[in-house]
């Protein structure tokens, strides 16, 4: 595998019940732990409670797909709040060094707070980083 430095950071979503995940480092970007998964079989190096949209906000998007574009937009904003911003920071370090896997649990795999995290990210990482 060529470094990180090579070509543009590798970031990857994986839902935590689709099997093993891609090799890289693994993040989970969950605010609860899956249901069901234990942390042996999930082993991931990090787990970002903190980077998770609120709870406020995850009750009221409901993985409803007509709230997503207003979920995407309230999130990004709960991202711009200092804890938010610096555990993307952690995130973009960690992309920098190597392939980066966000793990997550929701169903939808196009409506969920790993989509906006991969992109707000990659917005961050332009190619070549």
């Amino acid at each position: 595998m060529a470094p990180a430095s090579a070509g543009p950071p590798q970031l990857t979503l994986h839902r935590v019940y689709a099997g093993p995940p891609p090799e890289g480092t693994r993040v989970l970007v969950d605010r609860l732990w899956p249901r069901g998964i234990s942390r042996e079989r999930l082993s991931p190096e990090l787990w970002l409670r903190e980077i998770a949209p609120s709870d406020e906000l995850r009750r009221w998007f409901g993985h409803r797909p007509e709230n997503w574009a207003e979920f995407r937009r309230r999130y990004l904003e709960e991202l711009s709040e200092p804890m938010q911003s610096e555990a993307l920071d952690q995130l973009v370090d960690l992309a920098r060094n190597g392939p980066l896997v966000l793990l997550y649990s929701a169903r939808d795999e196009e409506h969920n707070q790993a989509v906006v995290l991969r992109d707000a990210l990659a917005e961050r990482l332009p190619p070549g980083a």
